[in-house]
């Protein structure tokens, strides 16, 4: 049995959209679909978590496990990259200094919620286990080591790795020419 969702399963969950060859695990969890679009050739794995506002772009990989919180600011992940299993990505979090209570059972008036976008540029990568907090940016080409804690913007073409994340060297183009080869492999098809 195919543990995927089938296009007419997809299509019944009520996503703000959904493109082609979008393949994602009937044993994820989707909450609020209308405030989440995803483009094409898209994979998302068992056991994830998609929350909130969420734009996908075309040919991702989102791996078991990982958890993208997205509230109101939302979460946007740009063409090319890969969440790799276990990563959290937080646009929404609460204040955990003591100075408001926390969790959504209390009511707002109550908290300190942290709302702010994320985006994650295009082919970007992020290893097992990192954590990605409100308000970040990850720059174009970025790679992010297993358990990078980045709860800062990132300069593009960097590997990244530590908590808090540190950049540990640059990272190299040569991949935007597989990019291109794609894409003009798929122009040739298409004729």
């Amino acid at each position: 049995m195919n543990s995927f969702l089938s296009r007419e399963e997809l299509e019944n969950i009520g996503f703000g959209s959904v493109g082609e060859e979008v393949y994602i695990s009937r044993h994820s969890s989707i909450y609020s679909p209308k405030n989440i679009h995803i483009g094409n050739h898209v994979r998302i794995d068992d056991f994830c978590i998609l929350s909130g506002s969420i734009i996908i772009g075309s040919y991702i990989h989102i791996a078991s496990y990982t958890g993208l919180y997205g509230g109101l600011s939302g979460i946007k992940i740009d063409d090319f990259s890969n969440l790799s299993s276990r990563i959290c990505v937080y646009a929404v979090s609460d204040d955990y200094s003591g100075e408001s209570m926390t969790n959504p059972m209390i009511p707002d008036k109550y908290k300190l919620v942290t709302d702010e976008p994320v985006h994650i540029k295009r082919h970007c990568i992020l290893g097992s286990g990192c954590t990605v907090l409100p308000g970040v940016i990850l720059g174009e080409g970025s790679a992010f080591g297993c358990m990078t804690l980045i709860k800062k913007s990132t300069e593009p073409w960097g590997i990244y790795a530590g908590i808090p994340a540190n950049r540990i060297k640059d990272r190299s183009k040569a991949l935007l020419k597989f990019e291109q080869d794609l894409i003009n492999d798929l122009k040739v098809e298409s004729m």
